[in-house]
């Protein structure tokens, strides 16, 4: 059996840490390896405040990565960026083909990504659609990627900006309390975005009161709990239901 291993496909360069930078830490922390896969550094659509300082193309590339190799450290991650490009992100066979050789090289047990509808970003479900189609691909024999073709790692959506829009249910929520800190350490390298920070904390407070709701009253949770909200395309695999 291989160790458990923890792939993120990110269409931009902060997208993992705002919503799966918990799970990531979580992950992480327990001795496991976490690659995160950065389609795009979000360059063109993500990058508002480096364009109005009159920062080229290349500079903000070069000011995302950055970012984001700063964020991935603190969480306790590794980052690969495959450069595509966003606004649009475009989805091609070289590009899946890459996403291939990722898989088949870290053989995750878990893999997270973006959910497959966002009327808001076209860039995200382009991520997502790429990410299950390699999930599938690196599981055939006959595809001419390097390495051993997988089983079917588990897949969890994680929450998008606008969840209401984007046919979003919390199915799972994931207690992120004792690596928060963590988490919003990870925002804080992200500057790019800093009108994110406070938003994604208040939402880790609000899933954290639905995570005590659902979790029953004699847990002894923290006051202040906070979590996270995935989705699952898949059914869950099990021998006991919990």
């Amino acid at each position: 059996m291989t160790d458990p291993s923890t792939l993120v496909v990110s269409a931009h360069a902060g997208d993992f840490v705002w919503r799966a930078g918990g799970a990531i830490a979580l992950a992480a922390a327990r001795g496991e390896r976490v690659t995160i896969v950065c389609l795009s550094y979000g360059e063109r659509g993500e990058s508002a405040k480096a364009w109005r300082e009159g920062k080229s193309l290349d500079e903000i590339k070069r000011l995302r990565r950055g970012e984001a190799e700063r964020a991935a450290a603190a969480l306790g991650a590794g980052i690969v960026f495959l450069d595509a490009g966003d606004y649009p992100l475009r989805e091609t066979p070289e590009l899946t083909d890459e996403l291939v050789r990722v898989f088949r090289e870290t053989r995750p047990s878990v893999v997270l990504t973006h959910p497959l509808e966002d009327p808001y970003n076209g860039d995200h479900p382009a991520a997502a659609r790429m990410a299950l189609q390699a999930r599938v691909l690196a599981q055939a024999i006959g595809y001419p990627a390097e390495g051993e073709p997988l089983g079917a790692p588990p897949v969890f959506f994680f929450e998008p900006h606008q969840p209401e829009m984007c046919g979003f249910v919390p199915q799972v929520l994931l207690d992120i309390t004792e690596v928060f800190d963590t988490k919003r350490k990870a925002m804080e390298c992200l500057p790019a975005q800093r009108h994110l920070w406070d938003y994604y904390t208040d939402l880790a407070v609000r899933r954290g009161v639905q995570l005590k709701r659902n979790a029953g009253p004699n847990l002894g949770l923290p006051h202040t709990t906070y979590g996270e909200a995935y989705m699952r395309p898949y059914p869950q695999v099990t021998g006991v239901l919990a």
